[in-house]
């Protein structure tokens, strides 16, 4: 990157370094005008930043009014942010001495050797690591918007006390913000958590639970429909079809060492540590189970690759403040598949996943909006939470690197961001909000096949450890949805749209004439309905556009004395009078390719 671009909202990370620097604005415009409010914490995000307080009071939009004030005065005073360390015992003491409970607990929480920096601009002092910028005076005043104000439970954990959050943005310029709030606000109008409850998508019920949706008729059919032709495919790509349980015992998941690593992840039935009882947990990924088919007999170099695939439902544990709609949830089914081999064929298999992955995305036209990131193992995480050894990451995350490059792929380098057995590929889609999340991955195993006795027998008759590929084709059914709700603001393709076609009668007379039609459709496998209510055919084209319908066909007395159809398109408009062979036609062409209209 330039110079000149090393210090503007281009570089990543002075972004990031400008949003944690606001949020701290945010905590001492709350401090100044609200003393007895309790800090909590305060990053930067994807799309500008937050802070959650424990305050006795639930702030209001005047509330957010007088903070957005008090952080332009703040801007103005240009305080200068000052960096300093403090021994554990005395950091503790600082922050009681404050009265911020919260932050006492960071410190107590913090590894025995971690160095406990605090910033200070002006009277305001906050725990943080950093790094911000020098001075509030960096910050433009009249460029930073509160957002939003909701519940977030400490730390994420539901059994802990209800904060309150404060979400926030900030530019550089004030027509950025302007252009952002415009952005935001066809945001709202896209936001699939929105949208696909009001085109009954979707549902959730607080008696089932947080994470929980249910998917309604028209958010089951699309699943089913892009569930059966991923299944399709993959069939002609050469990939086995199994089906697996839904839970097993402590047994599985310690020989794959999700046990070790993903325990807080899962949801247990039983109790964990009680060795002399039968322990079971839910699955939060299939590889364990799959590896059973490979291992149901003997393999020879000669039977691989084996390709496996699954529609998997997993469960995970996910953190109640981390919920939202259909993107992140704690039960969802996924397009997962392995792929055992031998190491010659590592490259080639790879570069068929990716293709598998790219072939999906781009026909329900989400390709183009997705970047690319090699998530890599971090040799400092504190957790320890990698298997291997660093001579065998470094091995792998080479031999992918080489991969990646040879594809050309262009991507962006996660430092522990991997999965605890091997690097991995994460296909990125930001929400209509700039929040990212994971779409598709494929990873490279070349441990865990070692830990279940995975062997094949070489081509020298000697026996050999394979790798192993985990990966998805289109990822998450559920985030799939939600994103291709966003995406066409829910007027989604009429190959995948739950109902394609409506006739509307225009008269009691043309309704026989309507339903012989729909029969015909629903025949060669169209979707089709009849709106037979009695009301006025302006109504009824206004209700079929609301609900996103790609075809409506008016049927009246010139129809059927003519034996034509009159469809309307939701985007384009009247198509004119036709025959039903040139409509089914039309249908067809849009429908078989697969058409984004």
């Amino acid at each position: 990157m330039s110079e000149e671009n090393l210090y503007t909202f281009e570089n990543k990370d002075y972004r990031k370094t400008y949003w944690h620097t606001c949020s701290h604005v945010l905590a001492q415009a709350v401090k100044r005008l609200y003393p007895e409010v309790k800090l909590a914490i305060g990053p930067s995000i994807d799309n500008g930043f937050y802070y959650d307080f424990d305050a006795p009071f639930n702030f209001t939009q005047e509330h957010m009014d007088a903070l957005e004030a008090e952080m332009r005065k703040i801007c103005k005073e240009k305080l200068k942010l000052e960096r300093f360390e403090l021994p554990r015992e005395e950091a503790i003491r600082f922050m009681e001495e404050k009265e911020e409970p919260y932050k006492v607990e960071l410190i107590n929480d913090l590894p025995i050797d971690a160095v406990i920096s605090f910033y200070r601009q002006g009277e305001f002092v906050d725990l943080c690591a950093g790094p911000h910028l020098d001075s509030t005076g960096r910050i433009k005043g009249n460029a930073i918007k509160l957002t939003q104000c909701c519940g977030a439970y400490w730390r994420g954990d539901s059994n802990r006390k209800m904060l309150q959050r404060i979400y926030a943005v900030a530019f550089p310029k004030k027509d950025e913000l302007d252009e952002y709030l415009k952005q935001r606000e066809e945001a709202l109008k896209r936001d699939h958590n929105k949208l696909g409850r009001d085109l009954e998508y979707f549902t959730t019920v607080d008696s089932i639970g947080q994470g929980l949706p249910i998917l309604l008729p028209k958010g089951a059919r699309v699943v089913q429909l892009l569930q059966r032709w991923v299944e399709d495919v993959e069939q002609k790509a050469g990939y086995l079809l199994t089906k697996t349980p839904l839970m097993a015992k402590r047994d599985l998941y310690k020989i794959s060492g999700h046990w070790d690593h993903y325990l807080d992840g899962m949801f247990i039935l039983g109790d964990p540590y009680d060795e002399t009882k039968e322990c079971f947990a839910m699955r939060p990924m299939t590889c364990p189970f799959q590896y059973q088919v490979y291992l149901n007999r003997q393999r020879s170099y000669r039977d691989l690759p084996m390709r496996l695939g699954e529609t998997s439902t997993l469960f995970r544990n996910e953190d109640s403040g981390e919920m939202h709609g259909l993107i992140r949830v704690r039960q969802f089914t996924i397009s997962e598949g392995h792929l055992v081999l031998r190491p010659d064929q590592l490259e080639e298999e790879f570069k068929g996943c990716l293709e598998l992955a790219k072939y999906f995305l781009g026909t329900v036209g989400m390709l183009d909006k997705c970047t690319f990131r090699f998530s890599q193992w971090d040799p400092a995480n504190p957790n320890n939470k990698y298997e291997g050894t660093a001579e065998q990451w470094e091995e792998a995350q080479r031999v992918m690197g080489q991969i990646l490059d040879d594809l050309d792929v262009k991507y962006e380098i996660g430092i522990d961001e991997a999965a605890f057995y091997g690097p991995k590929l994460d296909i990125q889609y930001h929400n209509v909000y700039g929040k990212e999340d994971t779409l598709v991955t494929i990873q490279i195993d070349m441990l865990l096949a070692q830990r279940f006795g995975m062997y094949y027998i070489d081509e020298n008759g000697e026996k050999a450890l394979p790798y192993i590929i985990h990966r998805t084709s289109l990822g998450c059914y559920e985030r799939t949805l939600a994103y291709l709700i966003e995406e066409y603001a829910g007027a989604l393709p009429t190959w995948m749209a739950p109902e394609q076609v409506r006739f509307l009668p225009v008269t009691d007379r043309a309704a026989d004439y309507c339903a012989d039609a729909a029969k015909a459709l629903e025949a060669q496998g169209f979707r089709v309905e009849v709106d037979y209510r009695n009301e006025k055919i302006g109504k009824k084209i206004r209700d079929a556009q609301m609900e996103k319908v790609p075809y409506m066909v008016v049927v009246g007395d010139r129809d059927m004395e003519n034996g034509t159809v009159s469809p309307r398109h939701r985007a384009d408009g009247d198509l004119g009078a036709m025959s039903m062979a040139d409509f089914t036609a039309m249908l067809h062409e849009v429908v078989d390719t697969k058409a984004k209209k």
